[in-house]
């Protein structure tokens, strides 16, 4: 299911619900309409307002507008059900959709409607809940509209701290490559003379390095960070049986099942990594004894599989784990591959992701 779905599937979700609240005190409110016809306009009317919701993250003044037209209605109808009927909820919405510079003009609007009609009927108690709902919305919608800005903010902020690690290890890479197409350039011209086989083997060497050497660029330059840090070299796949050890004396055991397989430098990379932060968050925020780690070859692409057998601890393994969840989504997604994460039917906690062979460009 695709974001835009969940979104209109959370929609309609709450305008369904407003609408059940809304019909609910229209049928129950003392001074709700008695009569069928009365009745059913009232509740025509509380459709509209809580279908409003549906179309508010399109057009979100545009809904804001149908919702307070149909409370003027409400409120003509059924005075007893709030002010003009449930439109605090809907303005929750509009605020966490819009900045305050907008919502609170609309907050401004509600809230003094409220004051000036119900404080001329002489009630003051009534006047002043009815100017706190919308108050209460608009809070409500801010807040959440806050923490949303703050959450994109921190996944920014992670993607742009990943990259920068990616940036400096393929730096490291590149360097290494370089290196050795140097070195067979100037072999292959001290023999290219005497002994021409060993200068063909040198050439052939460092064709097979310019290429490799293009596709770490390609993802160098996708990455929009310094290439500053350490020089020391890499791991790879080869070091899996290392870091399995390692694992070992802190008593998570880990099954390695790893199939030989050649690959470009940031594919090696990328997998060793993901194969670390894997179980370094199985380490860190579960309680599982045994964990599984599966890389195999499938066509042109390699697949990683990272298992435990759980359960998570208190706090969740999804939450505590975010920061490298992400991180291993962006090295997957760098290289063209594919990444998912989440926990299996048995209680543990599965993490595969599938890179190709040949860099994405």
């Amino acid at each position: 299911m695709t974001a835009g779905n969940r979104l209109r599937q959370m929609d309609t979700g709450v305008a369904g619900a407003l609408f059940l609240v809304l019909t609910l005190l229209v049928i129950v409110t003392p001074e709700g309409p008695r009569g069928p016809l009365g009745l059913g306009a009232a509740i025509a009317l509380a459709g509209v307002q809580a279908g409003s919701i549906v179309g508010l993250r399109h057009r979100p003044e545009a809904g804001m507008a149908v919702a307070v037209a149909a409370g003027i209605g409400l409120q003509l109808l059924a005075p007893g059900i709030g002010w003009l009927g449930q439109v605090s909820a809907v303005l929750a919405c509009y605020a966490r959709l819009r900045p305050p510079r907008r919502s609170l003009w609309v907050l401004a609007l509600l809230s003094g409607s409220a004051v000036i009609v119900l404080l001329t009927g002489g009630g003051t108690t009534e006047t002043l809940l009815a100017a706190a709902g919308p108050a209460l919305g608009w809070t409500l919608g801010e807040l959440a509209r806050t923490r949303e800005l703050r959450r994109h903010e921190e996944r920014q902020r992670i993607v742009a701290q990943e990259r920068t690690r990616i940036a400096r290890e393929l730096h490291d890479v590149l360097a290494h490559t370089i290196s050795v197409i140097v070195v067979q350039a100037q072999a292959a011209e001290d023999v290219f003379e005497r002994r021409p086989e060993h200068a063909r083997k040198a050439l052939t060497t460092i064709g097979t390095a310019a290429r490799g050497t293009l596709q770490e660029l390609r993802v160098l330059l996708q990455t929009l960070s310094d290439d500053s840090g350490g020089t020391g070299p890499q791991p790879g796949l080869a070091q899996l049986p290392e870091l399995a050890a390692s694992l070992g004396t802190t008593g998570l055991r880990v099954d390695l099942r790893a199939e030989p397989v050649e690959l470009p430098p940031a594919v090696d990379l990328s997998a060793y990594r993901i194969v670390q932060e894997s179980l370094t968050n199985t380490l860190r925020h579960s309680q599982a004894t045994r964990a599984r780690v599966v890389v195999s070859r499938s066509g042109s692409a390699v697949s990683v599989e990272v298992s435990d057998d759980g359960p998570p601890r208190v706090q969740g393994r999804v939450t505590g784990s975010r920061h490298g969840l992400i991180g291993m989504r962006e090295r997957a997604r760098l290289l063209g591959g594919t990444f998912d994460a989440g926990p299996t039917a048995a209680g543990g906690f599965l993490v595969r992701a599938d890179l190709p062979l040949e860099v994405a460009a």
